[in-house]
């Protein structure tokens, strides 16, 4: 196994991180729930470019799961895990139980609003109170100087990084890009639970985000782009949740072109597994 050093406190954490300020290093945090694809090492190398240290999360966060949702199925492979942040070039890999990241008697949560209203939360609406609570928590145990997401989850990356400003938190938080499949499905570690024929008809997402860009791109109406990718992504056998177009900044809903930057979103469920995926519409 490549050489990492696996932190399970905040205290120890601390300590380690104490000693490398000291030293006068940077320090990135790449946050995750574990079970590392390579859209995490992505995160991992683009880390390289910001600080000499760097620190791997691994927590599988209870909080931002809803009752209905796949907490115990979700998968748990924390030596695997390692291995590969420490082929990665990371110094530490962060696992703490949940009774460090929670303890008895918590009763604290992050609220919010503006890129956090809508998309996700029609359908998980505790979701980005789990995310934005524990994040949180990550920014005051490691103190990052930088922290990198996936732009995958894009409403995540702009709740957090409206959260670190409002909050005046001392952290860049970084998006980097989505990594992909071949035939473009974004890396997830939920693509696991995709039967083969479900794994040959989740490429349609993507495809239909693409499609629709390119149309508004063209000087198609916004809404008629969007309402013909919601069309294809149904045909294909998906249950959708959303597929919209939003202000690529504030996610504000938009009504056309002219409205700023956009971005495409869409959540749509695959038998019993839920992707998600997003693109820009070019300029």
């Amino acid at each position: 196994m490549a050489d990492i050093e696996t932190i399970h406190t905040v205290a120890e954490l601390r300590a380690r991180v104490r000693i490398w300020r000291a030293a006068g290093q940077r320090v990135a945090l790449v946050p995750t729930m574990g079970a590392l694809h390579a859209g995490h090492v992505a995160l991992m190398q683009a880390a390289h470019q910001h600080a000499e240290r760097i620190v791997v999360s691994i927590f599988v966060n209870p909080t931002q799961f809803a009752p209905t949702e796949d907490l115990a199925r979700y998968p748990r492979t924390l030596d695997a895990d390692r291995e590969k942040a420490g082929l990665a070039g990371v110094d530490v890999a962060f696992a703490p139980d949940v009774a460090e990241m929670y303890p008895q008697g918590f009763a604290t949560t992050v609220s919010l609003d503006g890129p956090a209203l809508g998309l996700e939360t029609d359908f998980r609406p505790t979701h980005f109170a789990g995310v934005a609570t524990v994040v949180a928590k990550l920014f005051s145990q490691v103190a990052p100087d930088v922290a990198l997401f996936g732009e995958k989850d894009y409403q995540q990356l702009a709740v957090v990084t409206r959260m670190a400003r409002d909050l005046d938190l001392p952290v860049k938080v970084i998006g980097v890009p989505t990594v992909r499949e071949p035939d473009g499905l974004a890396l997830s570690s939920r693509n696991v639970y995709l039967s083969a024929e479900e794994r040959r008809i989740a490429p349609v997402l993507y495809r239909a985000l693409g499609v629709a860009a390119q149309a508004i791109r063209s000087g198609a109406p916004v809404a008629e782009a969007v309402e013909s990718a919601r069309d294809d992504v149904r045909s294909a056998g998906f249950a959708l949740d959303y597929l919209d177009a939003r202000h690529a900044e504030t996610l504000a809903p938009v009504a056309g072109r002219g409205d700023g930057p956009l971005r495409l979103l869409v959540a749509a469920r695959l038998g019993a597994t839920r992707l998600i995926d997003n693109i820009a519409v070019p300029d």
